[in-house]
């Protein structure tokens, strides 16, 4: 069973910024620590940021000190800031949680789309 919703892809020009959000159910929220990850054509799905329900956040590095990765508890949406975008960014990127990547199970995504 889908939980996540994400939103606010689209298409960006090189150094430009995008803010991703991902909403979900208060049972998929709620004390999980959330993933953001990513897939590009062709490649594996890759991880970008987690934080977990006290709001510690971990990066990959390849995005470390360009994107944010911010939750609210209130709403149930965790939310992706993404500045300094490199083509290298172009994917779908999708927010999970660590029972639902055991599982198997993902969202459709958000698209983001990086222009040289």
């Amino acid at each position: 069973q889908v939980q996540f919703v994400e939103s606010g892809g689209g298409l960006v020009q090189a150094g430009g910024s995008l803010r991703l959000s991902c909403t979900a159910s208060k049972s998929t929220f709620t004390g999980n620590t959330i993933h953001w990850y990513r897939q590009a054509p062709g490649n594996g799905r890759e991880w970008v940021a987690s934080i977990d329900n006290e709001g510690n956040t971990q990066y990959a590095g390849s995005v470390k000190g360009r994107f944010t990765i911010a939750r609210g508890n209130i709403e149930m949406r965790v939310y992706l800031e993404m500045d300094s975008l490199k083509p290298d960014d172009t994917a779908t990127y999708y927010c999970n949680t660590n029972p639902n990547i055991a599982a198997g199970t993902w969202s459709q995504g958000t698209q983001v789309t990086v222009s040289s």
